[in-house]
């Protein structure tokens, strides 16, 4: 399929792909959203705490929205409540996940997540499969969408009931990715995610003290440092740069049976090269990727409640969930 021409037009402030991903990240604000938070016991004894936005038009509703969130991301993000809001004002569930170790308590277990497991969606979908919802539509974002990605291409028995899919601003490539925070303009980025992984690798060192020490730590002084410490070792990986090429989506993008909209901005400071699948959408039938100039890392603002991304998704998960 040729790639989607996008009608998404940034304006003023809004072209600069910093203000657009700062301004949508930490000053925007989404209101009236309820959510109630429901724990997913998983097969390996750890939780998901997923929080429910239900529709507002029947308690037997057959369609669900499942929503991920990116890096060090949660279910209060505002493109996941922006989502969610949109979604199930429109007579959609949502399921609005936060991923191991990101609900605000601590799992169980010394793993946690990352940009490729795709174990714990499956578990999610076949909850909801098993729970007789018809209609399953999948949402992620960043690290999110990656993992969506992968779970779409690397799964052989996605359930039926799996008929769409949307992903935005998706690092389809980690190592190119990680090359691209890397660049002296992205500082306030990689910065941000570090404090955070720190923070969360300190609270698990006195339960995990076998594994995890103050020295180690010390060493955690970038992100790949970060998943050479801790992301590759806690999840099977040999070391950062194996985590890179096993967890990235790109590799299995090519598989995807399931109708898939990509919406990465050609501004995206968290992306480059490979992160934009071009070859891959032209040889589908199935996969959309659409890349217009301006919108930052999840930054596609507009005038009004919502933001392109997120009006974008409903009307894709129209053409396949009614």
């Amino acid at each position: 399929m040729p790639i989607v021409s996008s009608n998404f037009r940034a304006s003023g402030l809004f072209k600069d792909a910093h203000f657009s991903t700062i301004y949508s990240a930490k000053i925007r604000r989404v209101k009236g959203v309820k959510q109630s938070r429901e724990r997913f016991e998983l097969p390996d004894g750890d939780f998901i705490d997923i929080d429910w936005t239900n529709a507002r038009v029947s308690r037997k509703n057959q369609k669900v929205a499942v929503l991920f969130h990116g890096l060090e991301g949660d279910a209060q993000r505002p493109y996941m409540l922006g989502t969610a809001k949109l979604l199930s004002t429109n007579g959609y569930d949502v399921a609005a996940v936060n991923l191991r170790g990101c609900s605000g308590v601590q799992n169980r277990l010394y793993r946690s997540y990352h940009s490729g497991e795709t174990g714990d969606i499956a578990f999610i979908v076949e909850t909801l499969v098993k729970r007789k919802y018809e209609k399953i539509g999948l949402y992620g974002v960043s690290l999110g969408g990656n993992a969506v990605l992968k779970y779409l291409g690397e799964h052989t028995n996605i359930p039926a009931e799996v008929k769409v899919a949307s992903c935005i601003g998706v690092p389809a490539d980690l190592r190119m990715s990680l090359e691209q925070l890397s660049k002296k303009e992205n500082v306030i980025y990689r910065t941000s995610f570090l404090v955070h992984l720190r923070a969360k690798y300190r609270k698990k060192m006195s339960r995990f003290p076998e594994k995890m020490s103050r020295q180690s730590y010390k060493k955690i002084n970038s992100l790949q440092s970060f998943d050479d410490i801790y992301t590759a070792p806690a999840h099977g990986f040999e070391d950062a740069l194996d985590y890179y090429a096993k967890a990235s989506s790109a590799q299995f993008i090519k598989n995807i049976k399931v109708p898939t909209l990509i919406l990465n901005a050609k501004n995206d400071s968290f992306l480059h090269g490979d992160c934009y699948p071009i070859e891959q959408a032209k040889q589908s039938d199935i996969l959309h990727l659409e890349m217009p100039d301006h919108g930052g890392h999840v930054g596609f603002y507009m005038k009004g409640e919502y933001y392109y991304n997120e009006l974008r998704t409903f009307d894709f998960f129209k053409n396949y969930i009614e």
